[in-house]
């Protein structure tokens, strides 16, 4: 069950359709449709099949590019045609499944989100304007309309056999397989089927993603918990996290594709210990507490602060798990912002990564967490710094002063993502950033860049 859906989809049940590209979840040419009952209602989301382990997709419908064929090209394929969306051919089923998935969403009218299902993606020949019409084209043909799944076969968007498929999964029982404490848990799937695809396919795997404990999102007496297995895009989504953190849309688009985000996990994320996890990194800020358990339900709570010990190093015993975090939702006076610079803007592994949790009150700091990856061996708090900030003004002068402690804390290395002088140069720019986004009327970069002229000198 650890083989990966592409390699079934295309080995097993001879559909070539659906490309084998990067295989690293890139390049978005495996895009597949995968379908879910959720409260008796079915929905549909997209999935790159290269990072997928079979086992993760039982009692789901996986729709590839011949699951929508029909006798007639489809919205989405006839918008393609028309506006020259194609020319080797290689990524364009990835690119239907998209746009078909897309007509599926409540927001199908909307041209920036029709560009926005397709940002994982990818395409060498076009130039993209072609595509990038497409879409918009296939947005704007909706004019309001409902889309419902019976609207959508009735107009064409979808084959008839889709009318039936809720009550294929309904009837469809799946049980969750018994496994041993030395199973190889997995969750979404995202880096694991990168660094160990072929060590896995014959592996006793314990696949999380059928565990519905470990799923959802409460807020109870100002406290958030989020289950492991809760996907990145679903912690996005969240209208109710929305409410306390009002960039937390614009924030993950920071984090991967939409595919990707669709599949990894919150879980998966911080077992991964990346010194660069956006999650980790968003999550420290939050001084969020992680629930671990092993296989004999014996639970044990660490700050997250103290999961990460050394590079790729865990507080994780071998036959535990991550139940979920745990972190206290922002309250009044109390302000969050998550900066990242990449090599590409957007869905590409960060250089450096910073977040900001701060209260202000009558214009001082009277607390304060800090975060940092890409400028230590782990995901950092920046303990020191924080420290320092609390009990200090709102002002340009205590800012200078605390990036003078917060590079005393880090210690990058020179490596592909940027030399050692450039990522201290990157976290004083994104620390600064926190502060010029969050007290617009208070802090001027113009200050901020005299006053650190004026050092230098």
């Amino acid at each position: 069950m650890g083989k990966s859906l592409l390699d079934f989809i295309r080995y097993t049940m001879d559909l070539p359709g659906t490309k084998s590209g990067c295989r690293e979840g890139d390049c978005g040419a495996c895009t597949v449709m995968e379908g879910s009952l959720i409260d008796n209602e079915l929905n549909y989301k997209t999935i790159v099949s290269c990072l997928t382990p079979l086992g993760n997709v039982q009692g789901k419908h996986i729709v590839t590019i011949e699951g929508l064929n029909m006798n007639h090209l489809s919205p989405a394929q006839q918008a393609i045609v028309e506006h020259g969306g194609t020319q080797c051919g290689f990524c364009t089923p990835g690119f239907v499944v998209s746009l078909t998935n897309q007509s599926l969403s409540k927001e199908v009218g909307n041209p920036d989100k029709a560009l926005a299902a397709i940002d994982g993606n990818i395409c060498r020949c076009t130039g993209y304007k072609s595509i990038e019409r497409a879409a918009k084209s296939l947005a704007d043909s909706f004019n309001g309309e409902k889309n419902s799944l019976a609207n959508l076969v009735e107009q064409g968007h979808l084959p008839k056999y889709f009318m039936g498929i809720a009550d294929r999964l309904q009837q469809l029982k799946t049980n969750q397989k018994q496994v041993g404490n030395s199973a190889v848990i997995l969750g979404g799937g995202t880096d694991l089927l990168v660094q160990k695809a072929d060590g896995i396919i014959e592996d006793e795997l314990d696949f999380l993603s059928g565990r519905n404990e470990l799923k959802g999102i409460q807020i109870q007496d100002n406290i958030c918990k989020i289950g492991a297995a809760t996907t990145a895009a679903e912690i996005s989504n969240s209208v109710e996290l929305q409410k306390y953190f009002p960039h937390l849309k614009s924030d993950f688009k920071l984090i991967s594709s939409t595919p990707i985000r669709n599949m990894g996990t919150i879980g998966g994320n911080l077992a991964n210990a990346s010194p660069i996890g956006d999650l980790s990194i968003f999550f420290l800020a939050l001084d969020t507490e992680i629930q671990l358990q092993d296989k004999e339900g014996t639970k044990r709570n660490i700050p997250l602060k103290e999961f990460f010990i050394d590079y790729k190093k865990l507080d994780l015993h071998s036959d535990e798990y991550i139940q979920h975090i745990a972190f206290r939702i922002p309250e009044k006076n109390e302000y969050f912002n998550f900066e990242k610079v990449s090599k590409r803007q957007h869905l590409d592994i960060a250089s450096v990564n910073t977040a900001i949790r701060i209260r202000i009150k009558n214009e001082s700091i009277v607390e304060a967490s800090l975060s940092a990856g890409g400028v230590s061996p782990i995901p950092l708090q920046l303990s020191k710094t924080a420290s320092f900030l609390v009990g200090k003004k709102l002002k340009e002068e205590t800012i200078l002063e605390a990036n003078k402690i917060m590079q005393s804390e880090i210690s990058p290395i020179s490596d592909i993502r940027g030399s050692d002088t450039y990522k201290r140069l990157l976290l004083r720019q994104l620390f600064f950033a926190h502060f010029m986004k969050l007290f617009p009327a208070k802090i001027s970069f113009g200050k901020l860049f005299a006053l650190t002229n004026q050092q230098k000198l």
